[in-house]
């Protein structure tokens, strides 16, 4: 997935004088028109046959090279594509080529540069998801390239590829997580079209929201997100980088190591837009100092930053309260849980990639429609079920019915999650109940009226949350780890000896998590 590939219009003039200059000979029996126009008909017939799911998966980035003795050379970017063209679809693009080009007998599928300029791409299909080979793809072959400015020759872009010598590298890049690919629902509209804005901005533009923080539970579609506005960044000629918190931290270390911070900082800081994935992972104390300086220099300097967590910044508890106040002063949005329109969309979609692998495989509307509405919990259990739906189909030979997929799914379907509770939460009810403040609570008084109700608030926490004690001490006024230990221990031992107490204990939990 290292090629780059531009999608251009099968009727533009660009077309025919790329055409014209390539390398390659073509048939002097047709017409550079003719062939333009035949090639870009194939194209639609292929979309039609297929499927958009199938089309973009698999031949958005398949480019007609040349036609020379009845051969038609086609060329893709990546071995893995090359492959499986060859293996389940040459019949049925021989088939769509030769309908519209007849002098075409044979079809050759070979591997391009990243150096060469496209001919005529098959995604020049009017219609066709924008799914064009990105300026990551051009840097290496590995496709990890995060960093691509277009302004410069490739040769120069190459030094780009893989962790450089100042420790800054990027995080592998999804050729399938695109905005064409990413469906969009009522839960998820909002981080879409923020994601869009900052994706087709410019340099010089003024920004509206800087950072954009995205947070969601796992499986919502975060990454998808990102990985479609770094594509799309870097298309557009802006630099950009794409990171993970473990990338980041391991880059930062590496260039303490190698005595390289400085330049690690300075082309960190020379990027226009820097996206982070999952920030809540960010540890150590340098290492966020280091993040908050660089999240200030390109704010402060005009730049981008898209950031994602699996929760708001304000229980990023992990980070110092300086860093959450300053992601929290961008867009901050929330992707909710899919909708059951949504689910029985990305049903759909992943069967017909399914298909792909197992043509015989098919599921009924009824099944869909039963796998969208049984499984509520995220995208990833949705792939989950159709896998599961096809490794049956194929052992049972038969088409599923209702029945068949419910039990071919059956530990997939959960039961409702309890409620996600907070500790702020905690301690306000803790708090009402024993006629104390929340202020009492976090507060150094250790008087016997404030001292109960603050162990059975550490209590609570570390019973319902899945916080640390280190992070419960720290949401407590700063205590230590030690205290909140105390704490739980302490009332540990008064439910064994205090019914009552032991009581109320149970009626907060299932007030807190009603």
């Amino acid at each position: 997935m290292n090629a780059r590939s531009t999608v251009l219009s099968a009727a533009s003039d660009s077309h025919a004088d790329v055409f014209a200059s390539s390398s390659r000979p073509t048939s002097q029996s047709v017409t550079r028109g003719l062939t333009n126009e035949g090639w870009t008909n194939a194209c639609r017939r292929l979309r039609a046959n297929v499927g958009d799911a199938v089309f973009n998966a698999w031949f958005a980035r398949l480019e007609l090279v040349s036609i020379e003795s009845g051969v038609a050379s086609l060329s893709v970017p990546t071995t893995f594509l090359k492959t499986w063209i060859q293996s389940h679809y040459m019949d049925r693009l021989l088939s769509v080529v030769s309908a519209e080009l007849p002098e075409v007998s044979r079809l050759a599928i070979t591997l391009r540069s990243s150096t060469r300029a496209p001919v005529l791409p098959i995604a020049a299909v009017e219609g066709t998801t924008d799914y064009r080979a990105t300026a990551f793809d051009a840097a290496t072959p590995s496709g990890e390239t995060f960093v691509q400015d277009n302004r410069r020759p490739a040769r120069h872009r190459e030094k780009d590829a893989g962790t450089t010598a100042d420790g800054l590298g990027g995080s592998p890049l999804d050729r399938r997580l695109t905005f064409g690919t990413f469906l969009v629902g009522r839960s998820n509209q909002l981080a879409q079209v923020a994601a869009e804005r900052v994706a087709n901005a410019r340099n010089g533009d003024m920004l509206l929201y800087s950072p954009l923080y995205i947070h969601a539970a796992v499986g919502l579609g975060k990454t998808h997100l990102l990985q479609a506005t770094a594509h799309a960044v870097a298309e557009s000629g802006r630099r950009v980088i794409y990171l993970t918190a473990e990338k980041f931290m391991y880059g930062f270390v590496a260039s303490l190591k190698a005595q390289t911070a400085i330049a690690f900082k300075e082309k960190l800081r020379a990027i226009d837009v820097l996206i982070i994935d999952d920030v809540q992972f960010l540890q150590g104390k340098s290492i966020q100092t280091e993040f908050c300086h660089t999240l200030n220099a390109l704010i402060d300097d005009g730049r981008q930053v898209v950031i994602a967590a699996d929760r708001p910044p304000s229980e990023l508890d992990t980070l110092e309260e300086r860093v959450r106040s300053r992601l929290a002063g961008g867009l901050c949005v929330e992707i909710e849980p899919l909708d059951e329109t949504l689910r029985q969309r990305i049903v759909e979609a992943r069967v017909a990639i399914a298909q792909m692998v197992q043509p015989g495989f098919e599921i009924s509307p009824a099944v869909v429609a039963y796998v969208a509405r049984a499984i509520t919990t995220n995208g990833r259990d949705l792939d989950g079920a159709v896998n599961r739906l096809m490794a049956h189909a194929t052992l049972n030979a038969k088409p599923h019915t209702v029945e068949s997929a419910e039990a071919a799914i059956r530990d997939l379907i959960r039961t409702r999650e309890p409620k996600r509770v907070k500790i702020e939460d905690i301690q306000k009810l803790v708090a009402s109940h024993y006629n104390v403040s929340r202020a009492d609570i976090l507060s150094s008084r250790r008087t016997a009226t404030v001292v109960r109700p603050r162990q059975i608030a550490m209590y609570l926490s570390k019973a319902l949350t899945p916080r640390s004690l280190p992070e419960i001490g720290r949401r407590f006024g700063g205590r230590d780890h030690t205290t909140v230990l105390h704490a739980v221990r302490k009332i540990e031992n008064l439910c064994s000896a205090e019914a009552a107490l032991a009581e109320e204990l149970e009626l907060f939990k299932r007030l807190l998590q009603d």
